[in-house]
């Protein structure tokens, strides 16, 4: 039997459909039947998680998310995902009080720079994800250098995150914004860029961009087929 897969999604619904779809038809093309492992979706009401993000009520951001792993639990999930990268400020916290194990989108993101080659790497994501350390020092674990972009740049993607993907609407100004970014990151040493937010792959195709992409969603997907399977 596969391990059930529980997920906490969400935050934003635009991901969390990306999650489902990539575990079921990633499996079927590998292994060419629909026998994908069970799948139970908690999905929040993302107000107020944004509204936690703003004031910086992480704790109880924490507090929130362990409660609803926990009834994925009691409905039979074998491990979760937090699916979005914000949210793994907390991640060690929500660990802790969860009773099944959590795979990180950063530990993920690390393994595929690793596996790659790359020893630096260009971070975009929410203003949370830019600023804070969480991922740098995930990735400096692993030997990796991260940059993020200057201040002004970090306030329009977080911009476009909120106001424009986490709805669902994809400009080509905004999409434009992103690839200059990513030219300026590359221009001062990044060899790859960290597609740190779990909307940003909305608008940017690995074909837009100038450098190596490392779709945080897809990786942390894959990495939860991975783990449900190996257990058969």
């Amino acid at each position: 039997m596969y391990r059930k897969i529980g997920i906490l999604g969400g935050m934003s619904p635009e991901s969390t459909v990306t999650y489902y779809e990539e575990i079921t038809r990633t499996y079927t093309e590998r292994y060419g039947d629909y026998g994908y492992p069970e799948i139970l979706i908690y999905s929040v009401s993302f107000q107020k998680f944004v509204e936690w993000q703003r004031k910086a009520d992480w704790q109880v951001a924490a507090q929130e998310m362990a409660r609803c792993l926990r009834s994925l639990r009691r409905a039979g999930a074998d491990f979760g995902l937090i699916a979005t990268n914000t949210m793994h400020i907390v991640f060690s916290e929500v660990q802790a009080a969860v009773d099944m194990p959590l795979l990180s989108i950063v530990d993920a993101t690390a393994s595929a720079v690793t596996d790659s080659g790359l020893k630096k790497v260009g971070l975009l994501g929410t203003v949370f994800t830019m600023r804070e350390a969480f991922y740098r020092d995930g990735l400096a674990r692993h030997g990796i250098e991260v940059l993020v972009p200057p201040d002004e740049d970090q306030e329009s993607i977080n911009r476009v995150i909120f106001d424009e993907l986490c709805r669902g609407e994809i400009r080509p100004a905004s999409r434009d914004m992103f690839l200059q970014i990513m030219r300026a990151l590359g221009a001062v040493g990044a060899e790859g860029i960290v597609l740190g937010c779990t909307e940003i792959p909305l608008i940017i195709r690995p074909g837009d961009a100038p450098l190596p992409l490392f779709n945080t969603t897809v990786l942390h997907a894959r990495k939860a087929l991975d783990y449900a399977v190996e257990a058969k």
